[in-house]
């Protein structure tokens, strides 16, 4: 009877054993994705030395260890980004697997610490690393003290406290507007249960209104994208007529260019680029006329250098794509805008049923407050394959998100550049990163994409069990989107029959000529 006592398993050992484990592969997992951001980032972080001094130590330190909380945001970006497809997964293949022996480590307790640490690394990185990141890069140390690596830390830690008192402060008006029962002097000490929930939440609102202009406009930029890398057949595109273009534009370049250099004359020249003038100029006259247009200090041969840039690029492309093979190029390119075409249908009708199915009240709010357990039952219905389709579609959220982001009129300006982004800029993105990411798993659920359970933290979000946000943001996605890619097929329809309307009402009048007539000082290099 000992020896059977002996032989029984422990349940507090077990537990101690599942809890290792568990943390190894928390930790194997964020390793990988540690790699993968420190790599994204060395592919567009400026290295040069506006960043990296080399004969100050100090700044060399304060930006590697700018480097490693950026790289640490960016990699629970990434893990934010793939909660939902892990998680859907996991459930799918314990539903196939029940009882393998390989894949006991797989279990509930798992992904939902997998939800938890992402929650809790997210508000960490989102509030303290990268705060924290831009102050250390800024700060030089205060006034009267000896400069160093210690002072630029009490500065930053000091700002960053005081900025900490003034987010706290308008997060306690913000929930005292909003909820005046909660909002009191007992309410005020409870920062960790209360205030940093409730700022999280609104940080959460704010990118899911963001991913509500992003993703309806990245269905429309995402088919531009995909023609930039794919070629159109040649039915719709004549690439060798526009190879022929580009080749007869880039040695006129040359000669211009050429020229320029050879005499030393700043003006426009030859004669083809003149302005105001009846007739071809020639070199040897040494009166210039007044409505010549002058390009001094240089202006006219680096506008010619990078438009022959351009231009040469353009060529090359062109060259290349001219050289594919048939397949590729009459069979791929439809290929992929049918796909990108049914994925949005997809996903609108998708929204469309959600929106119903609230209205009805077939299907219940977001919030979740429920434990999930894992493998008990697939949560589509049809399968296997409705599970693949679901993460499909929750990835070509995030590709079409980040693309209208990056995109817009605004957010261009501050786009990552391959080798030319600087600091203060990377920063600036991994935290519009984090955001957006941060908030894709509310948007998946708020729409309806997926019914996977927002687990942890996640899920007690307050203004998710709000119906009137929840049903205005599914009636606004479903409206923008459809809006956006009607318009951009229609686009060219509609222009075309309105000038043809204009033109047959009377409306539209032939283009008058107009006599030369001094133009002002601007040339577009053609």
């Amino acid at each position: 009877m000992d020896e059977y006592d002996e032989d029984e398993p422990n349940f507090e050992e077990q537990e101690f054993h599942n809890n290792v484990r568990e943390q190894i592969i928390f930790l194997l997992l964020f390793l990988l994705l540690y790699l993968l951001s420190f790599a994204l980032l060395g592919r567009f972080k400026r290295k040069g030395r506006e960043d990296y001094y080399s004969t100050d130590e100090d700044e060399v330190t304060v930006y590697r260890i700018s480097t490693w909380l950026c790289t640490f945001s960016l990699a629970v970006s990434i893990g934010a980004v793939l909660l939902l497809p892990i998680s859907i997964i996991s459930n799918e293949v314990l539903i196939i697997y029940p009882n393998s022996y390989y894949i006991k480590w797989l279990n509930s307790s798992l992904i939902q610490g997998l939800w938890n640490y992402i929650f809790l690394f997210s508000n960490l990185s989102l509030f303290v690393l990268l705060p924290f990141a831009y102050l250390f890069t800024e700060s030089e140390g205060f006034f009267g003290h000896r400069k160093g690596l210690m002072a630029r830390v009490y500065e930053t830690f000091t700002v960053l406290g005081l900025l900490g008192l003034v987010v706290l402060g308008m997060t306690y008006v913000i929930s005292a507007l909003i909820d005046k029962d909660k909002s009191s002097f007992q309410t005020l000490l409870n920062l960790w249960s209360y205030y940093l929930p409730f700022l999280y939440s609104c940080i959460s609102f704010l990118g899911v209104l963001m991913l509500l202009v992003c993703t309806p406009l990245g269905f429309v930029r995402l088919f531009d994208v995909v023609s930039q890398f794919l070629i159109k057949p040649q039915f719709l595109r004549d690439i060798n007529e526009e190879y022929y273009a580009c080749a007869l534009e880039e040695e006129c370049l040359r000669r211009r260019l050429k020229h320029v250099q050879t005499t030393g004359k700043y003006y426009v020249s030859p004669a083809p680029m003149s302005i105001g003038l009846n007739g071809p100029f020639h070199d040897d006259d040494y009166k210039l006329p007044d409505n010549l247009l002058r390009l001094r200090n240089g202006e006219l041969q680096s506008g010619l250098g990078s438009r022959l840039v351009e231009v040469e690029t353009r060529r090359k492309m062109l060259d290349k794509q001219r050289h594919t093979s048939f397949l590729r190029r009459n069979v791929l390119h439809p290929i992929a805008m049918i796909l990108l075409i049914g994925l949005t249908v997809i996903a609108v009708l998708l929204v469309v049923q959600n929106t119903l199915s609230l209205l009805i009240g077939i299907k219940a709010l977001p919030l979740s407050s429920k434990q999930f357990t894992l493998g008990v039952s697939s949560l589509s219905k049809l399968g296997p394959f409705g599970a693949a389709l679901e993460i499909v579609l929750i990835l070509y959220l995030i590709a079409t998100s980040s693309i209208g982001l990056y995109t817009a009129p605004v957010m261009s300006r501050i786009r990552p550049r391959p080798r030319s982004t600087p600091f203060c800029l990377i920063i600036g993105n991994c935290a519009v990163v984090l955001i957006l990411s941060s908030a894709l798993p509310l948007l998946s659920k708020i729409l309806g994409i997926t019914n996977f359970d927002l687990l942890g933290d996640f899920g007690s979000i307050e203004w998710l069990g709000n119906f009137q946000i929840v049903l205005l943001y599914n009636l606004s996605f479903a409206a923008a989107s459809t809006l956006c890619v009607v318009n951009k097929f229609t686009a060219k329809v509609r222009r075309e029959l309105y000038a043809r309307i204009s033109l047959f009402l009377g409306v539209c009048e032939p283009p008058v000529s107009v006599p030369n007539t001094p133009r002002p000082s601007v040339v577009k290099f053609a």
